[in-house]
């Protein structure tokens, strides 16, 4: 196959929510920083920054040459989700260039950004899913990808707390403001639609064919609020009368992180029938990325949370869990190279 037949096949069929490759490398590369790995940070920052690179481009050529193609995924309620990853991903790409390198000008325009992102996608989606005619039955239109909306929601919070944190947004107390109202909409969609979703895997039939990787973004999408709360703990005490506000914040980021570990081991155990028992081949796919993220995230959200509740006994987790997300990225990353060299030589 030639490049240019590659480069427009793909653009053709680009995943929506292809930037999760973004967000899984994005925080783990957080992650490597955090536990005391610098190079490994700056490398999977450099990668990080030509992934998003490519494919904010290929995104641009998929609205130029298959619009109608892009539209369909949009407005497709299993789908349309996905888009928002594009939103998380440039929140997370923010926070590497705070934490991993200190590019606050670049921290700056990558959540303006997301920010716009966020307030589009987030809206028009909402729009096409409600006012369409013609919808899928339950069973195939909801999944743990719609957590997503979460996810962007909790990434903007994050990445506005992290402005503030190291001096790039002012006045402080509107952002934090504005980063605890979004943490606030984050955690108030997640209990909406994890009961749909809880409600899917409990009554309704699951193929084990059906139980794909962003399931695992019920998780992920509880971790990234663990971080954005902790964050908001850590830095609104300063910013009166948010200060109050900080009793409430702890115990409800609290609860979001005790539920984020309750559903690790469940999650795990639908792995195991999935592939243990139900025999499904283990391959390369896109969505894998949403089982590598939430790993990540959960690591950085519970080094951030021991943090902002002064509890030591939280750090062996982030210190394990580390390593857990480093090996699932090296895996995951060696599926996709994989694939897509069998692609292109084919």
């Amino acid at each position: 196959m030639s490049l240019t037949n590659f480069i427009q096949s793909n653009v053709r069929k680009l995943d929506p929510g292809s930037f999760a490759l973004v967000m899984a490398t994005g925080i783990v590369s957080i992650d490597a920083s955090q536990h005391g790995m610098p190079m490994l940070a700056l490398v999977l920052f450099a990668l990080n920054l030509a992934a998003y690179g490519v494919l904010a481009l290929l995104s641009l050529l998929r609205v130029l040459q298959a619009r109608n193609e892009m539209v369909h995924d949009f407005t497709s309620p299993a789908r349309g989700a996905g888009f928002l990853t594009f939103v998380a991903a440039s929140c997370v790409l923010a926070g590497q260039c705070l934490l991993v390198v200190y590019w606050p000008a670049w921290a700056i325009a990558l959540t303006a950004v997301g920010a716009i992102g966020w307030v589009s996608l987030l809206y028009l989606l909402l729009l096409a899913v409600i006012t369409g005619q013609r919808k899928p039955d339950f069973r195939r239109s909801i999944n743990g990808g719609w957590l997503v909306a979460v996810v962007s929601t909790q990434s903007l919070a994050v990445a506005l707390t992290l402005l503030v944190a190291h001096g790039g947004a002012t006045p402080a107390l509107g952002w934090l403001f504005a980063a605890l109202c979004l943490y606030l909409v984050g955690a108030a969609l997640y209990l909406i639609l994890i009961t749909l979703i809880f409600y899917r895997l409990l009554f309704l039939p699951l193929a084990a064919s059906g139980f794909t990787p962003p399931y695992w973004i019920n998780m992920g999408a509880l971790a990234i609020t663990t971080l954005a709360g902790a964050l908001l703990v850590l830095h609104a005490p300063a910013q009166a009368p948010l200060g109050d506000l900080v009793p409430f914040v702890k115990g409800f980021t609290l609860f979001f992180w005790a539920t984020a570990t309750w559903w690790i081991p469940l999650l795990a155990i639908l792995e195991l029938w999935r592939h243990g028992l139900r025999h499904v081949r283990l391959r390369y796919e896109v969505d894998d990325w949403d089982i590598v993220f939430p790993l990540g995230m959960y690591t950085v959200g519970t080094h951030a949370l021991g943090q902002a509740l002064n509890l030591d006994l939280l750090q062996p987790v982030s210190d394990i869990g580390v390593y857990i997300s480093l090996l699932a990225w090296l895996l995951v990353a060696a599926g996709a190279v994989r694939h897509w060299r069998s692609v292109f030589t084919s």
